[in-house]
């Protein structure tokens, strides 16, 4: 027995035994690859195994190229890990929302706000979808060039603003987002790659990233103190944030706890939903007969009536062009921490470990998609789905487990109607000359997508 148990021990190994990466340099590390090329480095590391050591700054980061790995990281294990540097770096803009908080604080307002999010909710919401994304097909002509993220952008903000609040004592919120919200994910991702002390000097992206989010803060929190003293009571997302009450402590939350919710969600949905859009846009301008197959559906199942929440699930081809397009442009880095020794693929290791993950490089992962970097929708079909045996198992676009996302519902509704919406009137054909490049950021976007409006035949 004692022999069997050594031996048990003896198989498990410390941090130390997993493989650095090569390439980095003094005090920055890996970073300047990480700064350079995020999207090849991050694809380059499964070379050197499913479990490497990359270095931001003299910190020592863990990263898993598995999806199997990650599933671990994320669900089997997630009670070892809490938010890692990522979050920390997200932190000036969502203070301790659900995305950044942890232990009993997430679970209270988990629980707080899992019914804003329910199919109840998201079909009230809908009707703001429809209408956003009516009103946005209408604003174009035949001919106009137009530039898809900034359409997009527009059409999430004012659908997620019009969500939270459904009054005019949001609108410098709205004007905050549309304003901040830009550089603050421009410099997101690079602030969490890079080693703690820059965060100190006084160069332009740091002093921009600090001056949005503060403002964003400032304006949230004026919006939020407005509507605590007149009583707001719309039944938009700050009344319900602003009554929630916790059924096992009868605690509601904060003012400051509101406003961080609402910056977690207008972060959030406002980032994934746009670049989703975008993107699969521009991957059916490059796929034509999937275009027009999708055209069809929505004609078949929709008719010349707007879209609506009912036409949702029979969307199958849009939902797996959405499916597909963010597959191919997935987020690009998530970080955890370890809160207590924790054991992966062998290895143990102490609390306050840093681990990541990239679900953009998982995504494109030739073990578990078939010609990984082709744009294919029907991928996601469920006979393919038996037949592979991975692609659903192995893809968690919105996380999984207790940190998956809460809206993830609401996005899949949202992007399902304004895609439907917009080719149901028009086609978007690449203005010549431009090819869009993925630019670094949480959720990768596209440097420009020019397009021009086409009407359907």
């Amino acid at each position: 027995m004692s022999v069997g148990l050594r031996s048990a021990e003896s198989a498990v190994s410390s941090a130390s035994s997993v493989p650095r990466v090569p390439g980095a340099v003094p005090l920055l590390g890996h970073a300047l690859k990480l700064w350079r090329d995020p999207f090849g480095f991050l694809m380059s590391l499964r070379s050197h195994g499913e479990l490497v050591r990359v270095d931001l700054g003299t910190m020592p980061m863990y990263v898993v190229t598995s999806a199997e790995l990650a599933h671990e990281v994320m669900v089997g294990k997630a009670r070892s890990f809490e938010k890692g540097r990522f979050f920390d770096r997200l932190r000036p803009l969502a203070g301790n929302g659900l995305a950044n908080s942890d232990g009993e604080v997430h679970r209270k307002h988990r629980r707080l706000m899992q019914p804003m999010f329910s199919q109840e909710r998201i079909t009230g919401y809908s009707e703001i979808m429809t209408r956003h994304a009516q009103a946005m097909a209408d604003s174009w002509t035949p001919g106009q060039e137009i530039e898809v993220e900034h359409e997009m952008a527009e059409f999430t903000v004012g659908t997620l603003a019009s969500t939270l609040f459904s009054t005019d004592i949001g609108l410098p919120a709205v004007e905050a987002v549309r304003r901040d919200l830009p550089v603050l994910l421009k410099n997101l991702l690079i602030r969490a790659a890079s080693p703690a002390f820059l965060d100190r000097f006084p160069i332009r992206a740091n002093r921009d990233f600090d001056t949005a989010a503060a403002n964003l803060r400032s304006v949230i929190d004026d919006v939020v103190a407005t509507a605590r003293r007149t009583g707001h009571s719309e039944g938009d997302l700050l009344s319900l944030l602003l009554a929630a009450q916790d059924a096992e402590s009868s605690e509601g939350m904060t003012d400051t706890e509101v406003r961080d919710e609402l910056s977690t969600i207008l972060f959030a949905g406002a980032e994934t939903t746009t670049a989703m859009l975008s993107w699969t846009f521009h991957e059916l301008a490059a796929s034509p007969e999937t275009e027009q197959r999708l055209a069809a559906e929505v004609r078949e199942v929709v008719g010349d009536r707007p879209v609506t929440i009912a036409d949702v699930p029979r969307l199958s081809g849009v939902r797996r062009a959405l499916e597909e397009a963010f597959r191919l442009h997935g987020v690009t880095l998530l970080m955890r921490r370890a809160t207590e020794p924790v054991e992966l693929a062998g290895v143990t290791f102490p609390a306050g470990t840093e681990v990541a993950f990239s679900l953009y490089a998982l995504n494109r992962d030739p073990e578990l998609f078939a010609d990984p970097d082709r744009f294919d929708p029907d991928r996601w079909l469920p006979e393919r789905q038996r037949e592979s045996e991975v692609g659903r198992k192995t893809y968690f676009p919105f996380g999984a487990g207790n940190r998956k996302c809460i809206g993830d519902a609401f996005v899949w509704a949202e992007a399902v109607i304004a895609v439907a919406t917009v080719i149901a009137k028009w086609q978007l054909v690449p203005v010549p000359g431009h090819s869009p490049k993925q630019v670094p950021s949480a959720v990768p976007k596209a440097d420009r997508i020019p397009m021009t409006v086409r009407p359907r035949d």
